[in-house]
């Protein structure tokens, strides 16, 4: 009786013992569902911040610094004074140049009155005087005429009396020649020149003065400034640098591969290690026109244009940039890990019952962790995305397998 029983018992326990066995070769897989997401193809790479727009201010003269005005950060007025250098020597050139102008208007009034006032009192009163003269050479020579004519005088006497007021006629027009040649038309020219070359000097004098103070060239932020008072510079010498940081622009450095999937107005977003968890937004302004060697990379320069309400990103700083180059809504899309590639062509292992299917599929754009699937799935699918148990498996089409959902 009980080798009637062993013997029903026995293929019993290897049935079971099989199908445990067959249990424990199957490979346990995680399986992702095929599902619709926003999707948004993007590329990721860094880049360096510059101003949109900047000046520099730079030194016109040379000098010693003897005040300054401003402190790198600080928001200044088109035309605010920054720096004053030290301007004694274009001081003393400038009254030097102020005092030969006042001679030079004093000489041209005098000319344009005719000449100096003493001298020119001088002859006016030799010339009055002149004139009395002739008054009463004429007189006297009449009275002589009189006499002669009436045999009360000779004629030598009439011949003095003429000879007398020729004398004084002579003398006036002597006086008055004088005072017209005291002036001529060349010292009045010469006494202009002397005044606009006087003008000319006092006006070059005070540009060099007014050259001791730099201005800023631009409204904006100074973002670099480092002189210190009693610092010395040259003609063409840096004092600061000027930007408008409301919007920044970022110079996104592209790899060559990448450059087709971006174009302008391509949204982008900024951010910086030095600041977690703040962004910043803004959009392509310009493509690169040549690609360059950055290091092992070969790039595109991308500039973008960001907003900076807070200037909070600096001039110069490093940053990270995502350019989002499209964006798909509920588009069906299944995590990269499970594309795999087979016989060159682009498909998933799908769940059937409790074996992989091998299922061809067409893609569509891409994001960090997921692709966009345009055929070959259904929404709710279950895609073999990784190996659970054994980590080594191999995993086949037609395979069976013990599958972990999501």
């Amino acid at each position: 009786m009980k080798k009637y029983w062993l013997l029903l018992i026995l293929p019993v326990l290897l049935l079971l013992w099989w199908g445990l066995d067959h249990r424990q070769a199957a490979p346990e897989i995680h399986f992702a569902t095929a599902q619709a997401r926003s999707i948004e193809s993007t590329v990721s790479t860094n880049g360096k911040v510059e101003p949109a727009e900047w000046a520099a201010a730079r030194a016109e003269t040379s000098g010693v610094v003897r005040t300054i005005s401003v402190q790198r950060g600080q928001s200044i007025q088109a035309g605010r004074n920054i720096v004053t250098l030290d301007t004694t020597a274009a001081q003393s050139d400038l009254a030097g140049a102020l005092a030969r102008e006042q001679e030079a208007r004093a000489e041209n009034t005098t000319v344009g009155q005719g000449g100096k006032a003493a001298t020119l009192a001088s002859l006016n009163d030799s010339i009055k005087s002149a004139q009395a003269a002739v008054d009463i050479a004429q007189r006297n020579y009449q009275s002589v005429q009189r006499l002669f004519a009436q045999q009360a005088a000779t004629k030598l006497q009439v011949q003095d009396a003429k000879d007398a007021l020729d004398r004084s006629k002579l003398q006036l027009a002597a006086f008055e020649d004088q005072r017209r040649t005291l002036v001529t038309s060349s010292d009045r020219s010469v006494a202009q020149a002397k005044l606009h070359d006087a003008e000319a000097s006092v006006a070059l004098a005070q540009h060099k003065v007014s050259l001791g103070e730099v201005r800023a060239p631009i409204s904006g932020t100074v973002y670099q400034f480092d002189l210190k008072i009693g610092a010395y510079v040259q003609p063409g010498d840096l004092v600061a640098l000027i930007g408008d940081l409301d919007r920044v622009k970022v110079i996104v450095y592209v790899d060559e591969p990448d450059l087709g999937r971006v174009a302008e107005n391509m949204p982008v977003k900024i951010t910086w290690d030095a600041l977690p968890g703040q962004s910043w937004y803004g959009r392509v302004d310009k493509l690169p026109t040549q690609v360059t060697a950055l290091g092992t990379r070969t790039v595109g320069e991308v500039s973008t244009i960001v907003g900076n309400p807070n200037h909070d990103l600096l001039p110069g700083v490093t940053v990270n940039a995502t350019i989002i180059s499209q964006t798909v809504k509920d588009a069906l899309s299944v995590p990269k890990a499970a594309l795999r590639t087979l016989a060159g062509s682009n498909g998933v292992y799908k769940l059937q019952g409790k074996s992989l299917a091998w299922t061809p599929v067409k893609t569509g754009i891409s994001d960090v962790n997921n692709v966009q699937i345009v055929s070959g799935l259904q929404p709710g699918d279950h895609v073999a995305d990784r190996v659970i148990e054994p980590s080594d498996a191999e995993i086949k089409n037609g395979m069976r397998v013990r599958p972990v959902l999501d």
